[in-house]
């Protein structure tokens, strides 16, 4: 089914690109330098087996080290990462950080415990008791190598299947109690510490910055925040089968600056609710005193919420997200939706500028939420809306290369905004691709995790 109006469209600013996601890796790989640097002015010869292996001991610890900071700053959750990296690249490249960080972790263990065997000539048993048991902070840093250890087999993907959102989240605080272990031990054992004020100081400037950003932007703001805009839900409405949204009202509203596709982490002080907060799209504009959010059932959270009474108390964490209209390179948007995955793209398609059209997916007709304003915004900004229904004969379309160029002609010139359940994502992508559309044109955000 395809709504069409005279296209009116707004007039198109080019939003202004930002730097911070090239210049981020660069920064990260800098660190990692430095951190070489520092394992190389302070060796004067590696000389045998036992010589390299300890050396290789001491580099995979520092980098180890060097990564756990980097891992923390990377979901600290600040606003200037946030908003121009994207939440969903930043868990990426956490994901991948982490499985290094492990990694690294587990060869310096092994390879200082290999060396220092060899050093002594005692066998690695007695070695491993030995550091364990009379090295200096070394029993904490072993707990802490554990808690990392366990972290990274809970966080592999059949693991991860197994567990809720909420689980899975809780247990990664213990990461925090793995780097405060591990860092005591750096100091008083690491080769490259000992006696050496100059890289002592500048460790403790790096964790103690990265603890400082954890505990204002993931805790104290959110606090704040809180306090401040007082936000209560006002009513529940539903939208199509399983889809309801939640209408919340509060004071200073504006100071959010919430935009259009951003998203924030709701925490409902309700019961079965109160403990966890869970990601959800502004599903409308924000306004002064009233924010909307829209959210299909997928599991006892987002089930629990059409049954929130008014007047509930609600903490909301964000905006966070870098799906918004500064990521737009090209004067035509396609918007494409999956599902539920139409709520950030409804916020988009009312306040995006220049020639936008909306291609909006569902199972069935019922499914298509938020319909009616969907066709109101669409006949004010004179733009067009394909809904494409599986179950529907004649309005049904293939999501390939073929089917989306014959709704959108000129597909290629098009910036691509995609929303939807992660196998709908996966198979847009690898249609637009085939279609000619750049991959730095393909914007795509997800809260899988």
């Amino acid at each position: 089914m395809t709504t069409t109006y005279a296209s009116r469209g707004m007039r198109h600013r080019r939003p202004r690109r930002s730097a911070v996601p090239f210049l981020v890796p660069l920064v990260i790989w800098a660190g990692a330098a430095g951190v070489l640097a520092l394992w190389w002015s302070d060796t004067t010869s590696v000389v045998g087996p036992a010589g390299w292996l300890t050396g290789a001991g001491r580099i995979t610890g520092l980098l180890a080290g060097y990564a756990s900071a980097v891992l923390l700053a990377l979901m600290a959750r600040m606003p200037l990462l946030d908003h121009t990296v994207g939440t969903d690249r930043l868990a990426r490249w956490h994901a991948l950080g982490g499985r290094c960080t492990v990694s690294l972790a587990l060869a310096h263990t092994l390879l200082i415990i290999w060396g220092y065997s060899l050093t002594s000539h005692t066998n690695v048993v007695s070695q491993t008791s030995t550091l364990v048991l009379h090295y200096p902070d070394l029993l904490k840093g072993t707990a802490g190598f554990l808690l990392f250890l366990a972290t990274g087999v809970l966080s592999a993907r059949a693991a991860r299947r197994r567990m809720s959102y909420e689980t899975w989240h809780y247990l990664h605080f213990s990461t925090y109690l793995a780097v405060f272990l591990a860092f005591g031990h750096q100091l008083s054992n690491g080769a490259d510490f000992v006696g050496n004020d100059l890289a002592q100081a500048v460790w403790y400037i790096l964790f103690l910055g990265v603890a400082t950003l954890v505990a204002w932007y993931r805790f104290a703001v959110p606090l704040r925040r809180g306090l401040r805009h007082r936000l209560r839900v006002e009513a529940v409405q539903p939208e199509a089968p399983g889809v309801v949204s939640v209408h919340l009202t509060g004071e200073y509203l504006d100071e959010l600056g919430g935009e259009p596709g951003q998203f924030l982490r709701w925490r409902f002080m309700a019961r079965g609710l109160w403990w966890t907060a869970n990601p959800y799209s502004l599903s409308a504009p924000a306004q002064p005193g009233h924010l909307r959010i829209t959210v299909k059932t997928a599991g006892g959270h987002s089930a629990a919420l059409a049954h929130l009474a008014p007047g509930t108390r609600v903490w909301a964490e964000g905006p966070y997200g870098g799906f918004t209209e500064n990521r737009r390179t090209a004067p035509k948007v396609l918007l494409l939706a999956g599902g539920v995955g139409i709520t950030p793209l409804r916020t988009l398609f009312e306040t995006l500028p220049g020639q936008v059209t909306l291609v909006y997916r569902a199972r069935r007709f019922e499914d298509l939420a938020l319909r009616g304003e969907i066709d109101a915004v669409a006949a004010h900004r004179r733009a067009t809306v394909h809904y494409v229904v599986d179950d529907a004969a004649g309005y049904s379309s293939p999501l390939t290369a073929l089917g989306l160029s014959a709704l959108v002609p000129d597909l290629a010139a098009h910036d691509v905004y995609l929303c939807g359940p992660p196998g709908m994502a996966q198979a847009a992508i690898r249609a637009l691709r085939d279609a000619g559309v750049p991959a730095r044109r393909i914007h795509h955000e997800s809260f899988a995790f």
